[in-house]
């Protein structure tokens, strides 16, 4: 609960600053503006992007041989993101969730494991597809800066350091759990600097994450170049995203551009990605309207397309997930 009123103090804190150097007067006009028919379609093109996440899983569940109904996985494909905002770590928060699961249903969680980390490496490969249209625009716009680079080649760095371990882990067990080992040494020698008494992290996990890694890539059923199958619904769930923003545009009568949805929402995403924040909560706030801005954009209806847009692609899901999580606990369903 500490944490969900952190988030949501942080949240309406960037959004009294982003207010506050902007023209009160220009913001109510733009409100004046507001057509709720168009705010209501982004929350149904939301609700569609769950269903299409769902279809991403299902497509990298199948690649190990687990089949599973899309509802079923947008479910708890919700629960893994609400757990990733209230319990951030990077997106390991929500493979745990898969695994346990999985461990409580008496499947093996090996492959769960790999198939939520390989969603993951999957759904950022997909945002570099449509991260580099973005790029190209601002190319093409003389917008560029250096943040802007420096946050790509984060994207990427994180993006092939996923592809390393999964990679290792497909080739041989021993490497992996050797070098997860050796990782492992390294952040409890960190911690016992900052004076902290027991390892932070445990070896002999890492040993069995590498095990179960091992365990669930011995479970692929389908040849590499199925891969792209899952990063087409990927690229999708961002094409819905972006529906998203148009709709948020329209809903203030806002002009824009293919180009200024494309590098805008490309912006906005990647900053989510490499905030260390989560969800890029009071980062993409602070940040998107200045890159809308640079779009061409004008300032008050910046804050207030971004507001908009933050309402329905973080609250939104963020309500769902909490439901979806709560009923997983109450054993309703499960992922099996």
């Amino acid at each position: 609960m500490k944490k969900l009123l952190v988030v949501v103090v942080l949240f309406l804190g960037i959004a009294v600053v982003a207010l506050s150097f902007s023209e009160f007067e220009t913001i109510a006009l733009t409100l004046q503006k507001a057509h709720l028919t168009f705010f209501l379609l982004a929350i149904l093109v939301q609700m569609i992007w769950f269903i299409a996440s769902g279809r991403m899983y299902q497509s990298v569940f199948r690649l190990l041989g687990i089949q599973e109904s899309v509802l079923t996985l947008s479910k708890i494909a919700a629960a893994a993101n609400f757990i990733n905002v209230v319990a951030p770590s990077g997106g390991v928060g929500g493979v745990a969730l898969f695994a346990t699961e999985a461990h409580r249903r008496g499947h093996p969680t090996g492959k769960v494991t790999v198939a939520a980390a390989l969603f993951l490496l999957l759904d950022q490969a997909s945002f570099l597809v449509i991260l580099f249209l973005g790029l190209i625009v601002l190319v093409r716009r003389n917008d560029l800066d250096a943040s802007e680079i420096t946050a790509s080649l984060i994207l990427l760095a994180i993006a092939v350091s996923y592809a390393f371990v999964l990679y290792l882990g497909y080739r041989s067990e021993e490497k992996l759990g050797n070098l997860l080992a050796k990782a492992a040494r390294v952040i409890n020698r960190a911690a016992r600097f900052l004076r902290r008494k027991t390892d932070f992290v445990s070896e002999a996990r890492a040993h069995e994450f590498a095990h179960e890694v091992a365990e669930g890539f011995a479970g692929l059923t389908e040849k590499p170049i199925s891969l792209l199958r899952p990063i087409l619904w990927g690229i999708l769930d961002k094409i819905l995203l972006m529906v998203v923003l148009i709709f948020s545009f329209l809903s203030f009568e806002v002009p824009f551009s293919a180009g200024t949805i494309i590098a805008g929402f490309s912006l906005a995403y990647l900053f989510l990605i490499v905030s260390p924040t989560p969800s890029g909560i009071g980062i993409v706030e602070g940040l998107m309207p200045i890159a809308l801005t640079s779009l061409n954009v004008n300032w008050s209806q910046a804050v207030v397309i971004t507001l908009a847009y933050r309402t329905v692609t973080f609250w939104v899901p963020f309500g769902v997930g909490a439901w979806a999580f709560r009923s997983l606990h109450k054993g309703e369903s499960s992922i099996f």
